[in-house]
């Protein structure tokens, strides 16, 4: 696609600078399209001489926010095609991995407030509404996250077997082993796991705990994500999975802290990744309310 041909694919909103649009030049986005930043007034205007680095005011106000976007074609994108398209994973995986890599690189060079997977427009015209209705709101949020970085936090119970001195001294408890039925055996190895599995839940909540404590000096900002289940969370049980906003500064300092939580607790295993861009701590502002003829303002669903 070439010019402003197909539909505008928005990836998230960041600060308008000068130094942000040279950084994203030659980067490629969803479907290997070149990726830009389309400001509140156009990018003729938006793109006028200015401090390197510094804020472009284009927008009359201190909210200079702009929409980083490419080119998507709509036979892919459109409403109808979404529908089907999010049922192909191996597609959702590309463009997911695709939108990820987009975000990360502004992450690397200036704070970026994150939108969903898939929000798409009509055109620049339609996204640039969607922009300027909500510029104000995304400019506090990325105020907000300036400076900070999202580390995740899981936590992990490990599976329990247990150890052959664990059956001997059972079995030792209640007489003579030779005695024993294998059903009665097997029983009695399923309490003697259940009970140490058990104990390991015990041994998760007060890592929990300690976790919750450490991190809380850190930053009062955390998101609570359902644990991860199946094929996501491997061979142990994830029990926790948060997310914390912490400032840049302090990253090294988190992430020791954290992980050092449990290193006396058995049973259980911390995971901390990040930094990340601030998926969990986005929250973009809904649209608003317009008449049924705005269609939207032209963002497909």
């Amino acid at each position: 696609m070439n010019g402003h041909d197909g539909l505008t694919y928005v990836y998230a909103a960041a600060p308008d600078t000068r130094r942000l649009r040279t950084e994203l030049l030659g980067v490629r986005g969803v479907s290997g399209a070149p990726v830009s930043l389309l400001g509140v007034t156009g990018e003729s205007e938006s793109q006028s001489e200015d401090v390197p680095g510094s804020t472009l005011r284009t927008s009359g106000t201190e909210d200079a926010v702009a929409f980083v976007i490419s080119r998507v074609a709509p036979h892919e994108f459109d409403e109808r095609a979404l529908k089907q398209r999010f049922e192909d994973l191996e597609w959702l995986e590309g463009v997911a991995r695709a939108h990820n890599e987009v975000v990360q690189t502004i992450a690397r060079h200036d704070t970026v407030l994150p939108l969903r997977l898939a929000t798409v427009y009509q055109n620049d015209d339609r996204a640039r509404r969607a922009l300027v209705a909500q510029r104000h709101a995304f400019a506090e949020r990325i105020d907000l996250l300036r400076g900070q970085s999202e580390f995740g936090v899981k936590l992990y119970v490990t599976a329990a077997v247990p150890s052959e001195e664990t059956h001997d001294d059972t079995a030792a408890d209640s007489g003579d082993t030779a005695a024993l039925s294998p059903g009665k055996a097997y029983l009695r190895r399923r309490r003697a796991q259940h009970s140490a599995q058990e104990s390991r839940y015990l041994h998760a909540q007060q890592a929990a705990e300690r976790i919750e404590a450490l991190a809380s000096r850190f930053t009062p900002h955390c998101v609570r994500h359902p644990a991860q289940r199946g094929t996501l969370a491997g061979p142990d049980e994830n029990v926790l999975n948060d997310a914390y906003l912490v400032p840049d500064y302090q990253a090294d300092a988190f992430r020791e802290a954290v992980t050092a939580a449990a290193e006396d607790i058995d049973g259980i295993r911390i995971d901390v990744t990040g930094p990340w861009a601030p998926y969990s701590f986005a929250m973009p502002p809904p649209p608003p309310s317009l008449p049924p003829d705005e269609d939207r303002d032209g963002r497909v669903p």
